[in-house]
């Protein structure tokens, strides 16, 4: 579930669709609710809401060497001020509760509950948006964050067992706020396994599950993605590293100049 701390290949197709060995299209049509019911939070209630990117994705998509490289990007923006993040996590609490929720040190074997899960998640984000997303917002620095909302409806929703009218509440009393721009990189399951496996860890509690579990992560961010095309825009992360990292600066620079931010 992203392994950045919190700190101040597929067939031949365009680069902006997602590659795709699996059909989300037809799974992605089984959540019909996911596109047609609009979020609660109609309006970002800071001014510089904006400022918050976030990134998405299932496990082994290449998240953090993307959040380094759009740091990379804001800096040549001039950007008085980034802040690379991560859920959950990010706090001394959110880092706290990450432990538990991947089954890490001492609470590894654990099991917990779907319900659990899910409110812990929103411990750590509650406490995220107060102690570090908040107050970065309102200085007006840039805020990159490895995971958001947007993981919770894909994990806990589409592929588990949680209601979206229940992430929605929650959503709506303790974040409140929409990213102003989410790269959701996508990728097939089997790469994203490959990748893992090439990096030698342990898998956590999450990464651990069954490919089943994953393909339907998949389909539950690609229909956040079809739902809300103008925030979250979808880079094919089984492409080339350089491929995808020509879709993610053009992607930024793209949404900075629609700010009237330039390199």
């Amino acid at each position: 579930m992203g392994r950045h701390r919190g700190l101040t290949v597929a067939p031949r197709q365009s680069p902006d669709r997602p590659a795709s060995s699996f059909d989300w299209r037809g799974m992605a049509a089984g959540w019909r609710d996911w596109i047609s019911e609009p979020d609660v939070i109609t309006a970002n209630p800071l001014p510089n809401a904006w400022r918050l990117i976030t990134l998405e994705g299932g496990e082994g998509v290449g998240k953090s060497t993307v959040l380094h490289h759009v740091s990379e990007l804001l800096a040549t923006a001039n950007a008085a001020e980034v802040v690379l993040t991560r859920e959950p996590g990010g706090t001394r609490v959110g880092e706290a509760l990450r432990e538990i929720l991947l089954g890490k040190g001492q609470h590894a074997g654990g099991q917990v509950a779907d319900a659990t899960e899910l409110l812990l998640l929103f411990a750590a984000r509650a406490q995220h948006m107060a102690e570090v997303i908040q107050p970065a917002l309102a200085r007006g620095a840039f805020v990159l964050c490895d995971r958001f909302t947007d993981s919770t409806y894909a994990y806990q929703g589409a592929a588990g067992s949680s209601a979206l009218e229940h992430i929605r509440d929650l959503e709506s009393r303790f974040v409140g706020i929409h990213p102003g721009l989410t790269l959701l990189l996508d990728a097939p399951i089997e790469v994203g396994r490959q990748r893992l496996a090439a990096r030698g860890d342990a898998p956590d509690r999450i990464e651990e599950k069954a490919d089943t579990f994953f393909e339907r992560v998949r389909a539950g961010f690609l229909a956040r993605a079809q739902a809300d095309p103008g925030r979250i825009k979808v880079i094919n992360a089984a492409r080339d590293p350089a491929e995808v990292r020509w879709q993610v600066q053009r992607t930024v620079l793209e949404y900075l100049a629609g700010h009237r931010i330039s390199p």
